[in-house]
């Protein structure tokens, strides 16, 4: 292995790429895998996963560690929606047992989201393989930012498998996240969209100072061991890989509803703008009530967002009526700024509902809200501006913000 820092080392990998204009892609499990486990060998062995941990070939990493005669698996941890992958948003699951391995499952989004010391009693090592998707309200990397933090004060190395960040590691978009609104949906003070793998993230919590949340001492003594990819490079998007997509969500089944979530979430939150949840179109079909889909889609197209197309579609409702809604498309990903419709829904809702639904919300929806958004000059603009606030003037200091956070990143960056 080669030396890092004091606390983060990355699995050595070798030197050679397969001949091909395409690279072939080895995940941080089948790196792993092909240097026979060896961070793991002779330990009991712990796997925070989920559905989408899978290798190269669509086989569950809980499965190859299972069956693998060098590793002694001893105790599985599930993020938010469960091992399965399949418990709806926000819904807490207790602990329980491993249906094909017998392996007791512990719930990191139920009593407990950080790892107690009883829970981390079974094993010796945690290893790690979360699929992000490169948006900083996606819970997975706060689990395994808590994760870490209970291995660290607990003397238990973790082993982290790198994977793709889906929306690729080069584009970052959004407000940076204020200190105030730290949260479990926003562990980070990165932008909205972050351009980082969560091996990189994870790097780069440990070497600035306040990003986690644990003593100098216990710090300095964690150990985290990088196993990175092979082949991926950052300007590779999901369909670049070769690899196949498995929902890390319910909601979140296919890369469109992964560019979705980074374009629409912040801007259905308040105010009555929908975004397809319930549709075979998540994150991408807006609505929005009283207002035809003809209507939404030439006041949509009139603000002119570069990269973005919006078409009228008919969709069928849960009840199985058809409606129409307005998809967006992106026509030119170059130019395209994920967070930038969010921001303009925000400021049609308070034009479409003819005052501003965002002066009298509830504090627990305000705060929600802002833990999202992270920005509190924008929502107090919001507040007090309503159809009239500056979207323009708010995208243009957050896109100075972002390319600020992508250059001080770049020291934590694994691959070009």
């Amino acid at each position: 292995m080669a030396w890092v820092s004091l606390a983060v080392f990355l699995l050595s990998l070798p030197e050679f790429l397969p001949a091909s204009n395409q690279p072939e892609i080895h995940l941080g499990i089948d790196v792993l895998q092909e240097q026979d486990f060896k961070p793991l060998q002779g330990k009991r062995v712990g796997l925070l996963t989920h559905k989408a941990g899978v290798n190269r070939n669509g086989i569950s990493t809980i499965e190859v560690l299972h069956d693998s005669p060098l590793v002694d698996l001893r105790a599985l941890y599930a993020p938010e929606h469960g091992i399965d992958s399949v418990v709806k948003a926000e819904i807490k699951y207790g602990h329980s047992l491993h249906r094909k391995t017998g392996l007791p499952v512990y719930s990191l989004y139920g009593e407990y989201r950080k790892p107690s010391p009883e829970m981390l009693a079974p094993i010796d090592i945690m290893a790690v393989d979360l699929q992000d998707v490169g948006v900083r309200s996606y819970t997975y990397v706060a689990c395994m930012k808590l994760a870490m933090e209970a291995c660290f004060e607990n003397d238990k190395p973790m082993v982290l498998l790198d994977r793709p960040n889906p929306l690729g590691g080069i584009k970052v978009d959004g407000p940076v996240l204020e200190e105030t609104w730290k949260s479990y949906v926003g562990p980070f003070p990165t932008p909205y969209v972050h351009g980082l793998t969560i091996g990189e993230i994870a790097w780069m919590a440990i070497k600035t100072p306040g990003w986690l949340d644990i003593g100098d001492e216990a710090l300095r003594q964690g150990k985290l061991i990088i196993v990175p990819m092979r082949g991926w490079s950052r300007d590779m998007l999901w369909p670049a890989t070769g690899l196949n997509w498995v929902a890390t969500s319910p909601n979140i089944p296919d890369l469109s509803a992964v560019m979705g979530y980074s374009m629409t979430g912040l801007g259905a939150q308040i105010g009555g703008f929908r975004h397809g949840i319930g549709t075979s179109h998540p994150f991408r079909l807006l609505t929005f009530p009283g207002v035809t889909a003809k209507e939404l889609q030439k006041r949509l197209a009139q603000l002119d967002i570069p990269g973005l197309r919006f078409d009228e579609i008919p969709f069928n409702r849960s009840d199985g009526s058809q409606a129409m809604g307005v998809y967006t498309t992106i026509t030119d990903f170059s130019r395209f700024r994920p967070t930038e419709i969010s921001f303009h829904m925000m400021k049609l809702s308070a034009e479409f509902r003819g005052y501003n639904p965002f002066q009298k919300v509830s504090n627990s929806l305000e705060g929600l809200f802002n833990k999202h958004v992270g920005s509190t000059a924008w929502w107090i603009s919001l507040q007090n501006h309503g159809e009239q606030v500056n979207v323009e003037r708010f995208i243009e200091t957050w896109e100075e913000d972002a390319r600020k956070f992508r250059e001080a990143s770049r020291n934590f960056w694994i691959y070009e």
